[in-house]
């Protein structure tokens, strides 16, 4: 079955609902109206020109920024306005354009510390950080990353790709069902693109989590979203699949 391959459920109730979102720095407008709604097991590309408001329209959602005008609803609750924070404990994670690590931890620890954020945990200097239990979890999601190989080595010595993932999965540890990517690929060689995609797509539908990943690259998109949202001056121009949205056309 092709990694694009929607798994929404017939008469599923929507995980995420935006309406409206509209939001202005000074006379650039970053989100106009935008209006879309997403099912559970979808995983979405969204693509646009330089400035057209994709991660604006992660930050809205996850709460790093807070829209001038309309609503963001997930899983039926009003989470306009919510910090960071507390999204993320509703099921919201997030991985970032620049892969958000702690470079002078080993690969292993940088995930043990997202799942003590996922128990509920500040850490404290002196604080025991690799538990048993907290250890085993955090190789079982190395391995479904394909990091346990580097488990014990510090983050600052992983490739780009690797380093990507790493982000991802420190993401997928706090137990998302939704996950927003901001470009998983970029920074990454035209070689390991790919298996950076090819181990975190399964990964994510095996658990179930549905998926939003921002792309420059059409040919990512094209191989594994199975819809794509088009934004231009932060308005969604285009929504559907790959091949109706991405025509040659929308190249140029």
């Amino acid at each position: 079955m092709s990694a694009g391959v929607r798994m929404t459920a017939p008469g599923s109730a929507p995980l995420l609902e935006v309406e409206d979102l509209t939001m202005r720095f000074g006379m650039v407008t970053a989100a106009e109206g935008e209006t879309v709604t997403l099912s559970p097991g979808e995983f979405v590309g969204i693509v646009g020109p330089n400035g057209a408001g994709k991660t604006t329209f992660l930050n809205l959602v996850t709460g790093y920024l807070r829209p001038q005008r309309g609503r963001i609803r997930f899983q039926g609750r009003d989470i306009t306005g919510m910090r960071p924070a507390e999204i993320v404990t509703l099921g919201i994670g997030r991985s970032f354009q620049i892969p958000q690590l702690f470079l002078s931890l080993t690969v292993l620890e940088n995930v043990l510390v997202a799942l003590a954020a996922a128990e509920g945990r500040t850490l404290r200097p002196g604080d025991p950080l690799h538990r048993p239990e907290r250890a085993r979890a955090g190789l079982e999601v190395l391995q479904r990353f394909a990091l346990a190989d580097d488990a014990e080595r510090p983050a600052s010595a992983l490739p780009e790709g690797g380093r990507k993932l790493l982000d991802i999965a420190m993401a997928f540890a706090l137990r998302p069902r939704l996950l927003l990517m901001d470009e998983p690929t970029s920074g990454v060689s035209a070689e390991e693109k790919f298996v950076v995609m090819d181990t975190l797509v399964p990964v994510l539908r095996a658990a179930g989590v549905t998926a939003v990943f921002v792309e420059h690259d059409l040919e990512v998109v094209r191989r594994y979203a199975g819809r794509v949202l088009v934004l231009d001056a932060g308005r969604i121009v285009a929504d559907g699949p790959p091949d109706a949205v991405l025509a040659p056309r929308s190249e140029a």
